[in-house]
């Protein structure tokens, strides 16, 4: 956005430019202060340390803060977290002890009931249902099985039954809810004690700094996503437009942005101190404002719904 948003100012200037990408925020600054650059074209925040070293144009873009963190446990995190645990192993061992359930089942109404259907597939889904009737719910329409052992034997089934509800319904419960409680960030009250991903020389990372938080410098947005989803950083605290356009543009990163604005600030243009560009740049700005240009770029890239 930053970039159209100079392109159209420019034009209507008649400026000619070449782009430099420049690393990190320090060294935009300190290009500026040198005279190397003449206009630093990105969503640069307006602070009072940063006016002491450079000059801006007019606020273009009200912004401020936002979370970025790994998305809520949906079906795939609740999968990974069942294999991880060894449950899956555990739930496998299990569907094909019922397997084998209803196998002996089938034999033994074959050889011992004469009502028995003599149809090994119609057997089958019988004995498949009982099990698992008895499995889930602990209840079956099975006729008397077979005198007292039979009796016994059914208890036990019974209690094999009740086990094993409980056991998958244990294993999901606690999976779901180590996630949550490993995940739950959202706010910055919830970052204590945790790693933070910023970008080195941004306003995070000084709003980072300032809040006691403990920080691992990013040289950009990239290399902080990537130490998300590594696990290296609980969260990426950064600017909210940039994160959320971020996690838009990547839905396969499988981050979100999460959390209220806060530490609320405008993005403007930087130039050298005594610029002759800042005041034409300014007057720019501020047309493409008031005339509706502004806000058609802003939609064109974050939508109509702003935090």
């Amino acid at each position: 956005m930053a970039i159209d948003l100079w392109e159209i100012a420019a034009k209507n200037l008649g400026w000619q430019y070449e782009y430099r990408e420049i690393a990190t925020y320090d060294a935009l600054v300190e290009g500026l202060e040198s005279g190397e650059l003449d206009v630093a074209v990105a969503n640069i925040t307006v602070t009072q340390e940063r006016a002491r070293r450079m000059d801006f144009t007019h606020p273009w873009y009200d912004a401020g803060m936002r979370l970025m963190v790994p998305k809520a446990a949906g079906g795939g995190r609740l999968l990974d977290g069942l294999r991880e645990g060894g449950h899956l192993r555990i739930y496998a061992a299990l569907a094909l002890i019922l397997l084998v359930a209803t196998c002996l089942l089938t034999l033994v109404d074959r050889r011992y009931d004469r009502e028995f259907t003599r149809e090994w597939r119609e057997g089958l889904a019988e004995s498949f249902y009982h099990v698992v009737s008895i499995a889930v719910s602990g209840k079956t329409n099975h006729k008397k099985m077979f005198g007292s052992l039979g009796r016994v034997m059914s208890a036990i089934w019974l209690l094999c039954g009740v086990a094993l509800v409980a056991y998958v319904t244990s294993s999901v419960t606690s999976v779901m809810t180590a996630e949550s409680l490993g995940r739950q960030i959202n706010g910055v009250s919830d970052l204590k004690g945790r790693v933070v991903g910023v970008t080195a020389g941004s306003t995070a990372e000084k709003f980072a700094v300032d809040t006691g938080l403990t920080v691992l410098r990013q040289k950009g947005l990239e290399d902080a996503a990537r130490a998300l989803m590594n696990g290296d950083v609980a969260a990426v605290v950064g600017d909210a437009p940039v994160l959320e356009y971020y996690a838009h543009a990547h839905p396969e990163s499988g981050l979100e942005v999460v959390g209220v604005l806060f530490s609320p600030d405008k993005y403007g243009f930087g130039l050298p101190h005594g610029s002759a560009l800042q005041k034409p740049l300014t007057i720019q700005l501020l047309g493409l404002q008031e005339n509706g240009q502004l806000e058609v770029l802003r939609s064109r890239y974050f939508g109509k719904v702003r935090h």
